[in-house]
């Protein structure tokens, strides 16, 4: 038997009928029930019956390459490539241990989402298998290469299936590395597909309708509210996650989502303005520096603690308000400023940009040679940095101006 096939499971006085998924272990096996529930089971412990060899079979022919897999489809079809880095979507639980654990390729998430097949021909690439607290940059290099390859093969579209916690700095790495002529969509789950409450099929459903739309953007598709109604479709560089667990964890700063795909109808909307489709010829500047620190300035704190930046090429603060720290840091940063660190200051605001021409504090900052962020996100304002060190012609200049729709022509409350 194999992921895919359609079984029952006799175990005791209990009978089980449903499909097998991909197991984390060799003593267990799961299996997903009609009614959405999934359910492990001792492979000792039961007698296992194949009643139809794998119902939801992702092509029939499937080519393994170096990088990935090919799924074939309707030629009628766009083609989507899905793009594999591990995350809530693509885990199980591990049922030795009780945890959730990344498990899956590109192909077991098509299984475990049987509602994608007919939607799209597919491409399957697995760049990382992590949880995404553990990204690093040098997988985000990889990850845009990666996408570069599938769109030069022809992709009408990218799904990258990410972890949620740090999907947002994948996101904005990739906005600022690429210049893109299709959708590339980052999309996840909140709480993994072992349990009924998942998100993971309404948000890679909604993902793959958005990856056929006409935005020619870096998205994240996640869900809009707590329903399995609608999902949002973030901007790369203005999305964070603002809650630990809830499924509508993701919110655009400062603005409403650019658009919704409303999974009942898979209709896909967008209500302001975007790149589109075919817009521009795809380029790839993948590199970065990654000797970036960001710090979060806090009453107290003792100036000791910039030197952690002491030496490096760049340093994003999370100032007060309108940009502020403490007078007494001010001496430090001008100094790191003068031994050749690039200073940036952002807002620890979730709205409204930094402005240092209002109060002495801030005068003081420029007078050192900070560099104002605007409105840019702190965690994408530290992406930012990294890559316009090493592509900009004047990181100022590049820091102060909108390359990617990190930063907001003007800052206005929208609800």
């Amino acid at each position: 038997m194999n992921p895919g096939d359609r079984v029952r499971v006799d175990r005791a006085d209990r009978s089980y009928e449903g499909v097998l998924l991909p197991s984390s272990t060799d003593e267990q096996f799961v299996v997903k029930l009609e009614g959405g529930y999934n359910v492990g089971v001792d492979r000792e412990a039961a007698a296992v019956e194949v009643l139809e060899e794998d119902v939801y079979e992702i092509d029939g022919s499937a080519e393994e390459g170096e990088d990935g897999s090919t799924v074939e489809f309707d030629e009628e079809l766009p083609t989507i490539a899905l793009i594999s880095t591990g995350g809530t979507i693509a885990s199980t639980v591990d049922y030795r241990t009780g945890a959730v654990t990344a498990q899956f390729d590109a192909e077991d998430v098509l299984r475990a989402v049987p509602d994608l097949a007919g939607r799209a021909n597919y491409r399957g690439r697995v760049v990382a298998n992590i949880l995404s607290e553990n990204m690093e940059p040098p997988i985000w290099q990889d990850l845009a290469e990666a996408v570069r390859k599938e769109i030069e093969a022809g992709a009408d579209g990218v799904v990258v299936m990410h972890g949620t916690d740090t999907m947002q700095y994948s996101a904005s790495a990739l906005a600022f590395m690429l210049e893109t002529p299709v959708p590339i969509v980052f999309t996840g789950s909140q709480r993994s597909a072992d349990r009924p409450s998942s998100d993971n099929v309404m948000n890679a459903v909604c993902a793959v309708e958005a990856a056929k739309s006409d935005c020619a953007e870096v998205l994240v598709c996640m869900h809009a509210t707590e329903s399995d109604d609608v999902c949002a479709l973030h901007r790369g560089t203005r999305v964070r996650k603002n809650h630990t667990s809830r499924r509508d964890a993701f919110e655009t700063v400062g603005a409403e989502p650019l658009g919704k795909v409303d999974y009942e109808t898979e209709e896909v909307t967008f209500g302001r303005e975007h790149q589109e489709r075919g817009g521009v010829d795809l380029a790839l500047e993948s590199s970065l520096e990654d000797d970036v620190e960001l710090l979060k300035f806090t009453p107290g704190m003792d100036p000791a603690f910039l030197d952690v930046a002491a030496g490096s090429e760049g340093l994003v603060l999370e100032g007060t308000g309108l940009g502020h720290v403490h007078t007494d840091l001010i001496p430090r940063i001008e100094e790191l400023i003068e031994d050749g660190t690039t200073v940036v200051m952002t807002s620890q605001c979730l709205e409204g940009r930094v402005c240092d021409r209002v109060y002495d504090t801030g005068r003081d900052l420029l007078e050192a040679g900070v560099i104002e962020a605007g409105d840019t996100l702190p965690g994408t304002a530290k992406v930012k940095l990294m890559w316009a060190l090493e592509n900009a012609d004047s990181v100022p200049e590049a820091m102060e101006t909108s390359l990617a729709g990190e930063l907001q022509a003007r800052s206005t409350p929208w609800n």
